[in-house]
């Protein structure tokens, strides 16, 4: 980066909360190296309007990781991969997590990008139904639909046999 003054706090930032906005983009992509091109690409499109982004540029680089997703960002086929899951989740032993995670990555590349990064945004962000329509660029109801829609379509893919709730609720 130039030393120009341009861009700064845009290291302190991302040292602070590169590692969140890794498991988001992960998350949204899915995958671990297309998640890797999901942020780097929000970044580079940051950087072009660092200039004009005011307070904090978190909210701003989230919006534009969902709107990535959800234009269908890397749509070829996707591996099922390794997802780095909060260490604080009680899970029995690591093959349990290995499965856990492999069965959230494999049921998350079934969902549309829309109804995936609206499931993303809502609960694994936390957003707020209203924060995550403004991230998304859509209406609150067009939020509740694909995020009830993709929680339906999760359900369907993990069975009975498998609760997230029980191990990281």
């Amino acid at each position: 980066m130039p030393r120009d003054g341009r861009y700064d706090g845009l290291a302190a930032f991302l040292d602070a909360r590169g590692d969140a906005l890794l498991r988001t983009a992960v998350l949204l992509a899915p995958g671990r190296e297309a998640g890797e091109d999901l942020l780097q690409e929000a970044l580079e499109r940051l950087l072009r309007k660092w200039h004009k982004v005011d307070g904090n540029p978190e909210s701003y680089l989230r919006r534009i990781m969902y709107n990535r997703a959800v234009d269908g960002f890397r749509r070829q086929a996707r591996r099922p991969e390794v997802l780095g899951l909060p260490a604080t989740a009680a899970v029995a032993d690591h093959a349990s997590q290995l499965d856990l995670r492999l069965v959230l990555m494999t049921s998350l590349e079934l969902l549309t990008p829309r109804q995936r990064a609206a499931v993303v945004a809502r609960y694994w962000e936390q957003l707020s139904e209203a924060e995550t329509a403004a991230a998304l660029g859509c209406s609150v109801s067009a939020v509740k639909a694909a995020a009830a829609r993709g929680l339906q379509a999760l359900r369907a893919a993990i069975g009975p046999d498998m609760d997230f709730t029980r191990n990281y609720g």
